[in-house]
């Protein structure tokens, strides 16, 4: 397959460590950030400090961390193929108790990170003629649980959905594709040694682990037909559960 050069956003852990990982792993340049430098930097020495690895910090919801992310790798690869647009959080708080700063706090981060992120690649993608975003969503954006008060979380998630949609409409005609991956439960430090409790949210009975999300996100990475899609990487999450 074609050498290509990523950009992982969040890649300080979890998903976004994984799959800079699994595109390294594979012949791929890759470009990591992280808000946090110090984090960023132990990854970037974890994963071979390596000729074919950058490195930027900076919080995603400024454009400015996106137009340096896409400088560097053109400057250090010569392109900018794939985008990852994985930095994002997650919490529960009900819904009457959720204030303004709550509530900004996702839609900064998960949203403005994704929208603004997208928007400074966009035109380098535009002077390859070819290129692919990815969002990462969930399927709880069309698969509702009570037990979870995750509104604040949910609705820029889904905002991201809508997104990816109406940027595979203006964008497809030009070669580029904006696709979702949108995974279940994961194994992750987020979830602080948690994870298998909420097993049985999935028809498989398991939860899902980084290297199921990795090899999704470079499967749409190096297809040239998959545009405007929502791909649920969720072990059955989205269809139904578990009433264990």
């Amino acid at each position: 397959m074609k050498k290509q050069t990523i950009i992982v956003t969040g890649a300080s852990s979890g998903i976004g460590k994984e799959v800079a990982r699994y595109f390294l792993e594979r012949g791929d340049n890759v470009v990591i950030n992280s808000t946090t430098p110090e984090k960023l930097e132990q990854v970037y020495r974890e994963l071979g400090a390596g000729l074919n690895l950058a490195m930027v910090a900076g919080n995603v919801s400024d454009k400015r961390t996106g137009e340096k992310l896409v400088a560097t790798a053109v400057e250090k690869f010569g392109s900018a193929d794939v985008l990852v647009n994985n930095a994002g959080i997650f919490g529960t708080k009900p819904f009457l108790e959720v204030d303004e700063a709550y509530l900004d706090n996702f839609l900064s981060t998960n949203l403005k990170g994704t929208y603004f992120t997208t928007q400074a690649v966009i035109p380098q993608m535009l002077k390859q003629q070819n290129g692919v975003v990815i969002n990462l969503g969930t399927p709880m954006v069309n698969h509702a649980f009570g037990g979870v008060p995750a509104s604040a979380a949910v609705s820029s998630k889904g905002a991201i959905h809508a997104l990816t949609l109406q940027l595979a409409a203006e964008f497809g005609k030009c070669n580029i594709r904006i696709n979702t991956v949108a995974p279940g439960v994961i194994r992750t430090p987020m979830h602080n040694g948690q994870d298998d409790k909420s097993a049985g949210l999935h028809l498989l009975n398991r939860v899902g682990e980084v290297e199921d999300v990795a090899q999704m996100v470079y499967t749409v990475a190096k297809s040239t037909f998959i545009n405007g899609a929502i791909i649920n990487v969720d072990g059955g999450m989205a269809a139904g559960h578990n009433l264990n």
